[in-house]
């Protein structure tokens, strides 16, 4: 089943229903979401925002504002240009991980007409991208995306939990974590068949409560 942006679905197999990208409204404290603003402008930005507690309830009920520069929880501000290069394949590997959890899955949409939430573990994995590539030269979004597919999920969940800890209000860019994201992943050479697979690297991480399949 695909379902648009916003399109209320409902799991085949628990009944709970899904909004987004697997955000699930019943049991969630914690979620992301992104807003493409209207039109076609590549410099137009692109934010997404984090929302835990009181905030998430409204989070697939509301056309959300846009939040400003210095808002606490706008985690990234991403022109559009680079936006569109990195999104389809983000989508991709989030849909791929929702089909195994028994979700509905969310078709891209270039320019949705709507804010879409988004599963909190699939937010920070997209949060991760986003910093990496958000001052990088275009040309280094390829690279960057196959070394962040390379990536097991605990590892982008660990790299964001460090860099949101002093590095995670969208307008702090190029300092701490936030630079050594874009050197670890968008300047990085990646070379494949190199280095740990994933699976190995996830088990050096051991079990924490970073063992969650989304």
């Amino acid at each position: 089943m695909i379902a648009r942006p916003r399109t209320r679905s409902s799991s085949a197999e628990s009944g709970r229903r899904v909004v987004g990208l697997g955000f699930i409204p019943a049991e969630a404290r914690h979620g992301f979401v992104i807003t493409v603003p209207r039109g076609t402008g590549r410099d137009d930005l692109v934010a997404i925002t984090e929302h835990r507690e009181s905030g998430v309830i409204e989070i697939d009920e509301r056309a959300d504002a846009a939040a400003t520069p210095t808002a606490p929880n706008l985690r990234v501000l991403i022109d559009r240009r680079r936006w569109e290069d990195l999104a389809p394949v983000f989508w991709d590997d989030a849909n791929r991980r929702l089909r195994v959890n028994g979700l509905p899955t969310a078709r891209w949409v270039k320019n949705p007409t709507a804010p879409i939430p988004v599963h909190p573990s699939l937010g920070k994995e997209l949060c991760i991208l986003c910093w990496a590539v958000e001052d990088a030269p275009p040309d280094d979004i390829p690279n960057a995306l196959r070394n962040w597919e390379a990536l097991a999920p605990e590892e982008r969940w660990w790299l964001y939990t460090m860099a949101v800890a002093t590095t995670g209000q969208a307008m702090q860019k190029g300092i701490g974590w936030r630079k050594a994201l874009r050197a670890a992943l968008a300047d990085n050479p990646f070379v494949k068949g190199e280095g740990m697979s994933p699976r190995a690297r996830r088990e050096l991480l051991g079990h924490s409560q970073l063992a969650l399949s989304l």
